[in-house]
């Protein structure tokens, strides 16, 4: 169940300890919304371009989306979201010359999930 998808700025690849961060994820998401963690299922998408507002460069972003079962109250979402950003600042080293964006979503998956 929690499905989740990073998507990352290409100039992170070596700032950014994708693994580490993935397993200190599933943890802390099987925690708050009461799951297994061997539910857990995190894909890194890396993004060789992005841009940010009207900045022609300089600019680096990471999302973080996770999709669950319907559910968890909007609390709940609220609390994951913004432990998850916490989480992610401690595994993004500050790259010199990179301004950060970090986000994250929680959702509930669509009514027509279904896995194998």
């Amino acid at each position: 169940m929690p499905q989740i998808t990073v998507d990352y700025s290409a100039e992170l690849d070596d700032a950014f300890d994708r693994p580490a961060f993935a397993l200190a994820l599933h943890p802390l998401v099987a925690e708050t919304v009461d799951t297994k963690i061997a539910a857990c299922k995190t894909r890194f998408r890396r993004a060789e371009e992005t841009v940010v507002a009207d900045a022609p460069g300089g600019d680096a972003l990471v999302h973080v989306g996770i999709s669950l079962l319907p559910g968890r109250t909007p609390e709940v979402r609220a609390r994951l979201t913004e432990s998850v950003l916490e989480l992610l600042s401690a595994h993004i080293r500050p790259a010199e010359g990179l301004t950060l964006h970090l986000s994250a979503e929680t959702h509930d998956l669509d009514p027509s999930y279904r896995k194998v």
